[in-house]
C-alpha cells in the first residue's frame, strides 16, 4: 500500500520488494533507484535469527541482518529494469569471484 499526502492516484504506483540485498551493493542500488524515476519506499534491516527484530535504520552491528527494500514506480518497466541490473551485477560478481578461485 502506498502512503502519501493527499494522493488521489496512489493505485497507479507499482511495487518491487527486494530481500536480502548485499550491503556492499546498497549505495549503488540506491543511486540506480534515484536515476530511474523510482522511489525507495522502505528500507529495513531484519534479523536472520529473530523475525521480530526489524530496524528502519542501519544497526550498529549489521552481522546477522538482511537488508530488505520496497521500491515504487509508476511504470513497472522501471522496476523490471532495476531488478535486471541488480541481478546482472550480482551474477557478474559471483562469476568474477569464481574466476579468482580457479
Amino acid at each position: 500500500m502506498f502512503i502519501g499526502n493527499g494522493c488521489n492516484d496512489c493505485n497507479m504506483y507499482n511495487r518491487l520488494e527486494m530481500k536480502n540485498i548485499d550491503q556492499n551493493l546498497l549505495p549503488w542500488l540506491e543511486d540506480i533507484i534515484d536515476e530511474n524515476n523510482c522511489r525507495l519506499e522502505r528500507k529495513e534491516w531484519k534479523s536472520k535469527y529473530n523475525s521480530y527484530v526489524v530496524y528502519d535504520y542501519e544497526p550498529f552491528c549489521t552481522e546477522g541482518f538482511e537488508i530488505n527494500l520496497v521500491i515504487s514506480a509508476r511504470e513497472p518497466s522501471f522496476l523490471n529494469f532495476i531488478k535486471y541490473l541488480y541481478d546482472e551485477k550480482v551474477s557478474t560478481i559471483e562469476y568474477l569471484n569464481n574466476c579468482i578461485t580457479i
